[in-house]
């Protein structure tokens, strides 16, 4: 995977940061292809959040793939494997061996402040990918708006049921900022626009065997449900596919008494699973942006560059955030229309 050329703006210090909007148009470029000083690779220490997830498997490939291209001086990967003390250990292992910036995707976006704290005060930057910590010092968040998930899983539902029927939501965890952004935007969103569905919110802490026998319980008292939100396609899609399965439910589009879901993910199964009139959309995480510049911040930050928030030339916008900034790169809906796009993802990985 090789990185295009990107140019963003530098960093105003705080003193400065209420002139920042009025000087974007003034400030230097700097290139992403600089390099370090002496011309060596800093270290980069990348911990993988999970491996459960078709998701993050899929963000795995594009990571590894980046690595080779790039000649990322990467230290051994390691996987956390959805435990914060994992993580925390894992951290401890990438300081001991020299490494000057560190990727994550701390689940647990409130517990990760004291490996945060560890950090900074070692002078190590962290790049956070996916999820923005609760609390703590980051260089820089790599997130798609999950504001925007929601409320466009909820548009997309309303609407496709004219605004009434049931829906049950498959919430991910609560801890986590992108489970709440989620969750909150999605409630909101049909208070206000769609307040003749009722919808029956599913916490399951991103656990597909919970997310299965919670929908269960919820079918058998009611029956006449006719929408799905999943937020995680990743570990939601397959278990709840099964379910309806066998329970007779999974109609395809069209059918009087087809279900309506919308997902959140984008992986190769939700397009199939879109092109087979099994689920209605999906909003696409873009995996494989999230690997490129997550690599990009690292290297950038090992080397001393700054940012400030703004519009970037890759489709996205850099806001200011408590502790750091964030880059928040495009997420589109996907439906049967556009489920073919080449420019997706979930079209390409592997290839």
């Amino acid at each position: 995977m090789k990185l295009a050329r990107t140019r963003f703006r530098s960093r105003s210090t705080a003193a400065a940061a209420g002139a920042v909007i009025a000087a974007l148009a003034l400030t230097t470029a700097c290139n992403r292809d600089s390099t370090g000083a002496g011309g060596d690779k800093p270290a980069i220490g990348i911990d993988l959040p999970r491996s459960d997830s078709d998701f993050w498997n899929s963000y795995a490939q594009y990571l590894e793939k980046g690595i080779e291209s790039d000649g990322v001086n990467a230290l051994p990967l390691s996987n956390s494997q959805n435990d914060v003390t994992k993580l925390a250990a894992n951290v401890q292992v990438f300081r001991n061996s020299g490494a000057k910036a560190v990727v994550m995707a701390p689940q647990d976006t409130g517990a990760i402040a004291s490996t945060l704290d560890s950090l900074a005060a070692r002078g190590i930057p962290v790049v956070s990918v996916d999820t923005r910590p609760d609390k703590g010092e980051v260089y820089m968040v790599v997130r798609a708006d999950n504001r925007a998930y929601g409320t466009k899983a909820c548009e997309f539902l309303g609407e496709r049921l004219g605004g009434k029927g049931k829906v049950a939501e498959l919430q991910g965890a609560l801890d986590s900022i992108n489970g709440r952004d989620r969750s909150e935007a999605f409630a909101a969103c049909m208070r206000e626009k769609f307040p003749n569905i009722k919808v029956f919110e599913l916490p399951t802490d991103w656990k597909g065997d919970v997310a299965s026998a919670k929908l269960q319980n919820l079918l058998a008292q009611h029956p006449d449900l006719n929408g799905v939100y999943m937020q995680a396609g990743g570990v939601f899609l397959q278990p709840t596919l099964a379910l309806l399965e066998q329970k007779g439910l999974l109609k395809p589009t069209g059918h009087e008494d087809h279900i309506t879901i919308v997902s959140n993910d984008g992986i190769p199964q939700e397009l199939d699973a879109i092109r087979k009139g099994q689920i209605d959309a999906t909003v696409s995480q873009p995996a494989d942006l999230y690997a490129e510049y997550a690599l990009y911040y690292a290297r950038a930050a090992a080397e001393g560059r700054t940012f400030e928030p703004g519009r970037t030339d890759h489709g996205s916008t850099i806001i200011e955030i408590p502790g750091g900034l964030e880059d928040q790169l495009p997420a589109p809906l996907v439906t049967k229309d556009n489920v073919d796009d080449k420019a997706l993802w979930g079209n390409s990985v592997g290839q």
